[in-house]
């Protein structure tokens, strides 16, 4: 049997397993209820909280974009590990606040979490649509990921938009059926694969081409030495851009709707055992990012449609290691993309449902509203298929600009929290203004000032706005501010 057909059927075979755990964790509960569906009932424990956090952040940028960048830029790949060691520390302070918030005001979203702070049902529009944007950009990121394995271990067979379509498809049905908890389920299963495979082929690839880290860097130090650089000359980035790419990670980690509304999932003592577990959880990147640095000087770029293709590339191509093999590699590869185009999939529809649909007509059943929701899935999940199949970004360039909507967030969710002279207009300005920013540098702009990501200039001028505005408008009344502000 050819080695693509191997590949093949292994893939097929983890997307129905993953299929079936989705489906099967959903069942058993109340599908009727809109908690059980919106945040599993509050009632995750450690264990799948890890694999969730750990599942809905580690998704196709970690086994494609990852060794991808390494492959082309080098050192500054490095801000994968930086930002994922650091982002995930203040949700031992604000996690369990939000939590108790939530509870106790029966909130499920980012947009919810803040008209309830402001009463501003404008606000929670505005972050809905936000987050929507936001969130197919980061899903556009996932299944170009899926699609790109696909493609690749089947030597072509299997076209980018057919990839995307079964692997997403699968992805949509068990969201739509299960909720939170099967996602939750899903990325168990799936968080063990990718860890397990991500080191034996990580390791395998290192060693087979160079013998060992070791004499890889040497080699790489003798011939490029530039490329283990940052902000030296001939370095693929300045200090600047590296600094505020880590910055704006950082900082917007904690507001993506996906992982805000985990706050609500679990009990506060649980998400500051995650925090402290967490990290460990990030050991998986290294041997990919080692992967990205084991093809300089073995592969030449122009082998490549893009540098994302570089790990399954290795695989098939320049190694030529057996079916089994790469067909391991694509079921790894899939299960950090599926784990995390399911939680956003699923915040995605919360964050429309909540903050639109329900401020637009306000008196929704639970059981509309959770109709509505599982028409969501479908609805989001055909706009980002649409970007991916038409869209023409690399992985890790979507990730990033996705990031820089997303960021706009944390003035307004860390002002509820902290800041008692802040008004629903002075955060709606401030978001507003920075959202404009951010897209102006992105998409209009040729390049930003002294290299900065377009996401921190957009958020310096949320943050003046924002707070000018605050200052300038009617306090807000005590007793809205202390139901959010008091809770210890």
């Amino acid at each position: 049997m050819p080695d693509w057909q191997i590949a093949l059927i292994m893939m097929i075979l983890y997307l129905v397993i993953a299929l079936f755990v989705g489906v099967m964790a959903g069942r058993g509960r109340d599908g009727s209820s809109l908690d059980e569906f919106a945040v599993a009932g509050g009632k995750l424990g450690l264990f799948v909280m890890w694999f969730l956090m750990g599942g809905a952040v580690f998704s196709a940028f970690s086994f494609l974009g990852a060794p991808g960048w390494a492959y082309s830029k080098g050192a500054p790949a490095l801000y994968i590990i930086t930002y994922t060691a650091f982002a995930i520390l203040p949700w031992y302070i604000i996690g369990p606040k939000i939590g108790k918030i939530g509870k106790k005001h029966r909130l499920y979203t980012v947009a919810g979490f803040l008209k309830g702070r402001f009463k501003s049902p404008a606000l929670a529009v505005l972050v809905g649509l936000i987050a929507l944007f936001a969130s197919i950009q980061y899903l556009a990121t996932q299944m170009s990921g899926m699609a790109i394995i696909f493609n690749i271990m089947t030597e072509g067979r299997i076209p980018f938009w057919l990839g995307a379509l079964v692997s997403y498809g699968i992805v949509v049905v068990y969201v739509a059926t299960g909720g939170l908890r099967a996602a939750a389920w899903s990325d168990v299963f799936q968080g063990l694969l990718m860890i397990l495979i991500s080191w034996i082929v990580g390791l395998t690839i290192v060693y087979q081409l160079h013998g060992g880290t070791t004499e890889m860097f040497a080699a790489i130090a003798r011939e490029t030495p530039e490329f283990l650089q940052i902000g030296k000359e001939g370095s693929s980035m300045g200090t600047v851009a590296y600094t505020s790419t880590i910055l704006v990670s950082v900082i917007g980690f904690l507001m993506w709707p996906h992982l805000f509304s985990k706050s609500y999932a679990s009990n506060p003592r649980t998400i500051k055992k995650t925090v402290l577990a967490y990290p460990v959880f990030a050991l998986f990147l290294i041997p990919l990012l080692l992967v990205g640095f084991a093809a300089k000087g073995v592969v030449d770029s122009g082998q490549l449609q893009s540098a994302d293709q570089i790990l399954p590339y290795l695989i098939t191509t320049v190694m030529n290691l057996p079916g089994w093999l790469y067909g391991l590699v694509g079921a790894g590869a899939l299960a950090a993309a599926m784990s995390t185009a399911d939680a956003i999939t699923h915040s995605a529809s919360l964050e429309v449902t909540d903050g639109v649909v329900k401020s637009i007509w306000k008196d929704l059943s639970d059981k509309k509203t959770l109709l509505i929701m599982r028409i969501g899935v479908f609805v989001i999940g055909a706009l980002a298929y649409y970007i991916t199949v038409f869209g023409g970004q690399g992985l890790i360039a979507l990730l990033l600009g996705a990031y820089g909507s997303i960021v706009q967030f944390a003035p307004g969710v860390y002002s509820a929290l902290f800041w008692r002279r802040a008004t629903a207009q002075g955060v709606v300005s401030g978001l507003i203004v920075g959202t404009l920013v951010n897209y102006y540098f992105q998409l209009v702009a040729d390049s930003t000032p002294f290299g900065i990501h377009a996401g921190i200039l957009g958020l310096i001028s949320n943050i003046i706005i924002m707070v000018t505005v605050s200052y300038l408008t009617k306090p807000q009344a005590k007793e809205d501010v202390n139901r959010y502000v008091d809770v210890a």
